[in-house]
């Protein structure tokens, strides 16, 4: 009986052993448990590349070829160097005008800019003395309408005012000598700026149509001159003159345009120049190559050379031929 006892005891202890051994291993899922391990978060620090779609691009506007004496019909930020050189012979002996206009503009909307321009005239006459002179110093204001299919509309409005050289009643004559050519030299389409005894209101007009490489501008101005000073010398209390001209350009490629236009001046009211006096009006012509190469994103250098044909007299008397330099920097 001992025997059986003690059998079951042995064969019974590696039972209990094992029992023993699990309660140890396995913790139970109580209160008194230990807390489970923390869950490993996913690694997001990688940086996860998200395709996104390109920007919407502005489309680019057609290339608008800039003319050689009317007003750019555009809102832009502009500071220009423009200088004419007329060449003429009288009695067989030849002379040179140099008329330089510097002009700077800034665009105050994407619709209307302001300008202001100034300019110099240096004259060495057939067989006279030289001299120079500085003109009347204008501003002005340009703003822009967009009519659709490629039109745009562009009113004006500027003022010369009286600060030139060679006014007042005892005016050097060589300086007024070389005023009167510069009118020549510059196609007599700035005539506000040499009028020194003069303040002037110009009002204008301008229509341009740009599409496919093409620009065709027309343009017209009414220039009311009231006297200010000089009224010994400019009899005339107030004068009026009209300007008017038509622009042609193409580009040929994108770095390089070709630029035609044609201009018409007359006096409506000046009791110094007789309606048969050839100075009463003058037209001319003008054709040209202009550069356009873009500096950075908003720069533009388009230099241009242009050269202008009289079409009648007093300049046609005078074998009178001009060479124009343009230099604008716009930005």
């Amino acid at each position: 009986m001992r025997r059986a006892k003690l059998w079951v005891s042995i064969t019974a202890l590696p039972l209990f052993m094992a029992s023993r051994a699990q309660g140890v291993d396995q913790p139970s899922e109580g209160p008194e448990a230990p807390p489970l391990p923390p869950a490993v978060a996913p690694d997001t620090s990688a940086t996860v590349a998200v395709e996104r779609a390109p920007p919407a691009t502005k489309p680019t506007p057609p290339p608008y070829s800039l003319p050689w004496q009317l007003r750019p019909a555009g809102a832009v930020n502009v500071v220009r160097s423009d200088t004419s050189t007329g060449f003429r012979t009288v009695n067989g002996v030849g002379g040179t005008n140099v008329v330089t206009l510097l002009l700077a503009s800034y665009k105050v909307t994407p619709d209307l800019a302001v300008m202001v321009r100034a300019g110099y005239v240096d004259d060495a006459p057939p067989g006279n003395t030289s001299s120079s002179a500085f003109l009347n110093p204008a501003l002005g204001a340009t703003y822009v309408v967009q009519l659709g299919h490629g039109f745009r509309l562009a009113p004006f409005l500027g003022l010369a005012l009286p600060l030139g050289n060679g006014g007042g009643n005892t005016p050097d004559p060589a300086v007024r000598a070389a005023l009167g050519a510069g009118i020549l030299t510059r196609a007599s389409m700035d005539n506000a700026l040499f009028a020194v005894n003069y303040v002037t209101p110009f009002p204008g007009i301008g229509l341009a149509w740009v599409k496919s490489g093409f620009t065709v501008q027309a343009e017209a101005t009414l220039l009311e001159l009231f006297r200010a000073r000089g009224d010994l010398v400019d009899r005339d209390a107030a004068r009026t003159n009209f300007t008017s001209g038509l622009h042609v350009g193409y580009f040929i490629i994108p770095e390089l345009s070709i630029g035609a236009e044609v201009r018409y001046q007359r006096w409506l009211k000046n009791t110094a120049i007789a309606d048969s006096d050839a100075r009463r009006d003058n037209a001319t012509a003008a054709i040209g190559l202009r550069a356009n190469l873009k500096l950075a994103a908003n720069l533009w250098l388009r230099p241009g050379a242009a050269f202008v044909q009289p079409l009648d007299a007093p300049m046609t008397d005078q074998s009178y031929h001009v060479a124009q330099i343009d230099v604008p920097f716009a930005f």
